[in-house]
């Protein structure tokens, strides 16, 4: 008899199916065959919940999003964390190391996907920009930060971090990418007229960034 399973529960089927097959053969040479031979699906259940492979490419973008908006979300709602506490823990969490999250991560930064590599970093901005919004108003009623446009100055940063910040996307060796989360933390400092040194952290996240992507590269290349 054949199973019946829940769209939702189908859906994330076939996207944990496509990141497994996108981490071993890359988006590129991943057919939709390769996929519904992996699950055992027919291709009208694919094309039931995605059009095209672009389409599931951008669902598995929107669903990567989603999960560390939810972490976001749940630091912006505790009470006991201040402004500067909550920014400084959204800022330095570091970031899930799955095969997964990786290939995901390189496929978006090869150069035939810059439209959706453009796509995903423009809807993190939109999606994250209300939750910081509320952590920055937090700050200015607690006397840490002060603007009188607290959206759009969130806005600007957030761009400002996801586009300059992207080695992948904006270019730049690791002694350019440090110089920017240099200035990166003075912008910051400066747009929230916030205590002197207060992201002094940042350029020490992105160097402990570079460490872990080089001994991730170590780690794939010896296998």
């Amino acid at each position: 008899m054949r199973t019946v399973k829940k769209p939702d529960i189908r859906k994330n089927e076939i996207l944990d199916a496509a990141e497994t097959l996108f981490s071993q053969k890359g988006y590129a040479k991943t057919t939709v065959n390769d996929i519904l031979s992996l699950l055992g699906i027919a291709k009208g259940t694919f094309y039931h919940y995605f059009t095209s492979k672009e389409e599931l490419m951008e669902a598995m973008v929107a669903r990567a999003i989603d999960s560390g908006l939810a972490a976001v979300e749940a630091l912006a709602d505790d009470a006991a964390l201040s402004a500067e506490d909550k920014l400084r823990l959204i800022i330095t969490a570091p970031e899930p190391e799955t095969a997964q999250r990786d290939a995901l991560a390189e496929e978006l930064h090869q150069a035939n996907n810059a439209e959706l590599h453009l796509h995903s970093l423009l809807e993190s901005v939109r999606r994250l920009t209300p939750v910081v919004t509320r952590i920055v108003e937090q700050g200015i009623a607690e006397g840490t930060f002060s603007t009188p446009c607290p959206k759009e100055t969130v806005e600007l940063l957030l761009v400002a971090s996801q586009f300059l910040l992207d080695t992948g996307l904006f270019g730049g060796d690791e002694a350019a990418l440090i110089s920017r989360a240099h200035a990166f933390a003075h912008v910051m400092e400066t747009s929230l007229a916030a205590r002197p040194g207060a992201f002094s952290y940042l350029p020490a996240r992105y160097e402990a960034m570079i460490a872990n992507m080089k001994q991730h590269n170590h780690k794939r290349d010896a296998q």
